[in-house]
């Protein structure tokens, strides 16, 4: 019991992390944002690999890797331009990015193998 006391309290808590600064000019971190936005609206709730196909397909310039696109999602987070909301279907989880005011329908993105009919009650 002692020796549990002594680990508890010589463990450091987590670090606060500091706000994100991004290192892309303005102009470009305004393209990248309003991309990124467009693509949740149209395609809804997506997860971070959805999401980097899709820039994909778009062609977008300013993302130079799919690690600077999650660096940007976690920013626009933080400026409260996109939210991510957790999927639980069963024993796995799925986070998704969607827009700030949308309602997301996560029904549409449960998968194939996992369709129960709820039970009705009986009159």
């Amino acid at each position: 019991m002692f020796r549990a006391a002594i680990r508890y309290f010589s463990t450091k808590p987590k670090p606060k992390m500091k706000p994100i600064e991004l290192k892309t000019p303005p102009e470009q971190t305004q393209t990248i944002t309003r991309a990124i936005i467009d693509i949740v609206k149209e395609h809804g709730p997506l997860t971070i690999a959805e999401t980097w196909e899709k820039v994909q397909e778009v062609g977008l310039r300013g993302l130079t890797s799919k690690r600077h696109m999650k660096i940007v999602l976690r920013w626009m987070r933080e400026r409260q331009k996109l939210k991510l909301i957790c999927n639980h279907e069963g024993p796995h989880k799925q986070f998704l990015y969607t827009s700030w005011f949308t309602k997301p329908n996560l029904k549409l993105q449960a998968k194939p193998g996992n369709n129960k009919q709820p039970s009705l009650p009986k009159p």
